[in-house]
């Protein structure tokens, strides 16, 4: 399998979030590459570079406002006197209007979901390659690539089309899905993270042409709160092309397993060519958010109930954050794919 990565993905470092009322460290630091790359090479990958696709494929999905408030306000937010050194809200629309905010602080506030997705001097690079790295992804899979793994970093799977959140800037795994389909096959996403894909689900809400699928710790009492529960199906032409599947806190393997068949089932009915697996290894039991209990053996067996699709399928990196075993974890999710696909 070949796995996609740029370096320049290393220049966002992401210094604090809050939890709880404290200020803490953000948990979405860089070293997560060096456990991700020597655990995709573990898995028997090849690691190259993407191309630069240019900004087409990304606006494809994500407001121009939005990419221009990426790209441009860190440098504003520096001449703001006392500012400090990441940008991070301290004030969100009740409800987002016609009205769009002159000021830096505003535009924070209306872009930026949460203060868990600060924008510091390297942040729109690495995002802008992190979603570069998902559609050279997407492209191996459209030029016969049977499966391909990328290591985008930072996440996206929280990111709307002009909204950040929850560390994600540029929803990469939702790029990739779109880059697929405009190419003639028809993608499903699968979004197997401990957290709801509440951006994935929000830029297709409304849309036939993606499958949406989430399993994923129930947001009653978890991240992010808001989207992620059974009953939303989708509107409009999207009824009934999304469906989530949340699990009780600590669910284990074999009820992860259980509800991965039903949304496997659902991928089939939906008569996808291609399956987008926007990959969260945060599931993990000993993962620092503690929200589902799957162990190492069990992504093994994640990675081949997906196999049992057979159908391509591209594994976009989401989240997974820093234990010992982060690297093994997805050793095992990659291994157990390839071990069933043969």
């Amino acid at each position: 399998m070949k796995a996609i990565f740029d370096d320049r993905q290393w220049k966002h470092q992401p210094c604090h979030f809050m939890a709880n009322g404290a200020i803490l460290p953000n948990p979405e630091q860089p070293e997560r590459i060096d456990r991700l790359l020597a655990g995709s090479r573990a898995a028997g990958c090849s690691v190259q570079a993407p191309q630069d696709a240019g900004i087409g494929p990304i606006a494809a999905l994500h407001a121009p406002e939005y990419l221009m408030f990426l790209e441009t306000i860190h440098t504003r937010w520096k001449r703001i006197d006392g500012a400090g050194e990441e940008v991070i809200p301290n004030i969100h629309p009740a409800n987002r209007s016609d009205s769009y905010p002159k000021s830096a602080v505003g535009q924070a506030g209306f872009h930026q979901a949460d203060t868990a997705c600060p924008i510091a001097d390297g942040t729109w690079e690495a995002a802008y390659w992190s979603a570069q790295t998902a559609i050279a992804g997407a492209d191996l899979i459209i030029a016969g690539e049977h499966a391909a793994y990328a290591l985008a970093r930072p996440p996206g799977h929280h990111a709307f089309g002009d909204l950040a959140g929850g560390f994600c800037f540029l929803n990469n795994s939702a790029i990739a899905a779109e880059r697929l389909r405009v190419s003639g096959l028809r993608a499903a996403i699968l979004d197997v993270d401990v957290h709801h894909g509440n951006g994935t689900q929000g830029i297709f809400y409304d849309r036939s042409d993606v499958l949406t699928v989430s399993l994923h710790a129930d947001p009653e009492r978890f991240y992010p709160f808001f989207w992620g529960q059974a009953h939303e199906r989708g509107t409009g032409d999207g009824l009934g092309y999304n469906l989530n599947l949340p699990l009780a806190r600590g669910t284990a393997n074999d009820d992860f397993l259980a509800a991965l068949d039903v949304a496997l089932r659902r991928i089939s009915a939906f008569g996808a060519d291609v399956v987008v697996v926007a990959l969260g290894l945060d599931a993990f039991v000993g993962d620092p958010f503690k929200g589902l209990a799957v162990t190492t053996t069990g992504f093994a067996r994640i990675g081949a109930a997906i196999a049992g699709l057979n159908r391509p399928c591209l594994f976009v990196q989401e989240g997974g954050y820093l234990c010992d075993e982060l690297g093994e974890n997805l050793t095992s999710a990659l291994g157990g794919y390839q071990d069933a696909a043969g």
